[in-house]
This record gives structure tokens, C-alpha cells and sequence, in this order.
């Protein structure tokens, strides 16, 4: 990506030297013990309700939610010093890199929203390390990055990137960049009312019912990941050869299927909550063919 340079975010809230505030249940075990709730999740989740709670908030909010159960991915980047952040070279590049990436995000949504005549309303990046206090609960670097509609706020710990890299073998900065605009596309679909018409659509609605709905949803913010793309490049040419096949190998990578079959060795299509890997593929390819807000109606296509 041709990103160096380029203006960055004011809305960034930089929380890496905050002290860590108390894990799930006490110690890393909190993770282990929701892990029948959570688990289900692999993938990028969903965002609808906030503020009910760690359990509710796991079912309901935007996070990529690369669970393994060890209660956190460490700081290999970097350290904490009685409160002040000690950053490697590796990482101040990388806190540079997501404040560029976020600021193309509200230049693209700004114009979008003007277009229909409304008003985007940018949402903040916290950056934080190991766990963190939202106004949808306590999040923890294990969740991946997340989005809380409660505060309008994504969440990221910069450890993550490492992970997408080594893990699940998605490399690249257009990777990294398809992480945030995914989470920006939860806070588009806030602002858009889409996230509370899906929760509404939830109740009464059983599990596997509910799930469906949240893969529609999920489905939707990588399409609307796409449309970023599109227009970050044809208005601002940040694209270079190689960085879509980027975005497709992340999309793929955090597929419902690729990540259950790696993590419990088989596939159970009625616990997706985020789509395959084959579909959130298809979905982003689609808001990058042309940059389209209406061609990433999920919830009336026919097949996904």
C-alpha cells in the first residue's frame, strides 16, 4: 500500500500505557471457561448491542475474535513502563499505519455520506495492550479486534498483527488494513441503523436462526470493507500490485470453516456467525468491484 506519508487520524486514543484492568473471572482462565459461548465466533463479529455484560457483549459485537484460549497474545512489539509506553521502531510503523489507514477510512465514508446527504460521524481506534475497558465490557487482546457501538470506538492491540501474520498466514499491510476497514464498516452499519434492526430481528429468533442473520451482517461489513478499498484507490491510487490478493488471503483466512476445522478439526455450518471463508471472499470482491454501498445488501441476497 502506498501509504507513507499520508495524513493520519486525530481520533486516535493511544491506551497502551494504561494499567491492565482485571481479566474475565479472574486470571486468563475467564477466557477458557466462556469458550463453549465464545468459540463460535472465530471470524470477525458482528455489532448490535453493547453494555450487557462480557457474555452478551461476546454474542453481540464487532471483533475478529481469533480465540485460542490462552487468555492473551502477549506484547512482543513492545513494553509498559510504570505507565508510560516503551514502543519498538516495529511498532510506532505500525501506529503510524492504522492512524493513515483510519483517516482514508473517514475520507471515503465522509464523501459517501455526503452523497445521500447525511453526515458520517467518525468513530475513535483505541489502541490497547492485553485487556481493555469498553462501554460493551472487557475486551482482551485474545478477542482480535473489535467494535463497540456503545462508545462508537474500534478496539485494536497492535499484537494482533503479528498473529494474522504468523497464525493464520495472512501477511501484508492491505491484511492489516482490511482488519480495520471491517470493524469501520460495524460502525457504518451503526450509523446506518442496520445493527439495531438486526437485533431487533434477533429476539425470538433460535440459535442457529440468530446465527444466520449475524453471517449476513458479517458479510456485509467485509463488502463494505471492499468499497473503501475501491474508492481509496481510485481516488487516491493507495493500492499496489499484490494488495488485493492481500485482502482475499485475510478474508479467507478468518473463514467460519477454515477456523473451526484448525481449532476443533471439524466444520458445524449452524454455529457460523461470520461466514466461510469462500463467502466473505465473494463479499468483499463484491464492495471492490465498484465501490457500491447498495451492492452490499446481504440481507436480501438470495444466496451468500
Amino acid at each position: 500500500m502506498r501509504w507513507r506519508g499520508n495524513q493520519q487520524s486525530d481520533n486516535i486514543e493511544d491506551r497502551r500505557g494504561d494499567a491492565a484492568p482485571g481479566r474475565l473471572g479472574g486470571g486468563g482462565g475467564g477466557i477458557i471457561r466462556l469458550l463453549p459461548v465464545i468459540y463460535r465466533f472465530l471470524g470477525f463479529k458482528g455489532t448490535v448491542i453493547a453494555a450487557l455484560g462480557i457474555g452478551a457483549y461476546l454474542m453481540f459485537t464487532g471483533n475478529l475474535g481469533i480465540l485460542t484460549g490462552t487468555g492473551g497474545l502477549g506484547n512482543p512489539a513492545g513494553s509498559q513502563q510504570n505507565g508510560v509506553v516503551v514502543e519498538s521502531a516495529e511498532e510506532q510503523e505500525l501506529v503510524d499505519f492504522v492512524s493513515v489507514v483510519l483517516a482514508d477510512t473517514e475520507q471515503t465514508w465522509h464523501t459517501l455520506f455526503q452523497q445521500q446527504g447525511s453526515t458520517y460521524q467518525e468513530p475513535r481506534l483505541v489502541l490497547f495492550r492485553n485487556a481493555v475497558k469498553s462501554a460493551c465490557g472487557l475486551g482482551q487482546a485474545a478477542m482480535g479486534p473489535f467494535y463497540c457501538p456503545g462508545d462508537h470506538k474500534v478496539y485494536i492491540d497492535l499484537s494482533f498483527y503479528s498473529d494474522l501474520k504468523n497464525r493464520y498466514k495472512a501477511p501484508g499491510d492491505f491484511a492489516q488494513a482490511y482488519v480495520i476497514a471491517h470493524e469501520i464498516g460495524h460502525h457504518v452499519q451503526t450509523l446506518l441503523g442496520i445493527s439495531e434492526k438486526v437485533h431487533q430481528r434477533r429476539r425470538g429468533l433460535s440459535e442457529a436462526e440468530g446465527n444466520k442473520l449475524s453471517v449476513r451482517q458479517e458479510l456485509q461489513a467485509d463488502c463494505l470493507a471492499g468499497v473503501w478499498a475501491f474508492h481509496a484507490h481510485q481516488s487516491r491510487q493507495m493500492l499496489e500490485e499484490g494488495d488485493v490478493e492481500e485482502g482475499l488471503a485475510a478474508a479467507s483466512a478468518i473463514g467460519d470453516d477454515r477456523l473451526q476445522k484448525q481449532g476443533q478439526g471439524y466444520v458445524s455450518p449452524d454455529s457460523f456467525t461470520h461466514g466461510s471463508s469462500a463467502q466473505r471472499v465473494k463479499w468483499f470482491k463484491i464492495g471492490l468491484a465498484g465501490g457500491e454501498v447498495n451492492a452490499c445488501d446481504t440481507f436480501s441476497a438470495a444466496a451468500l
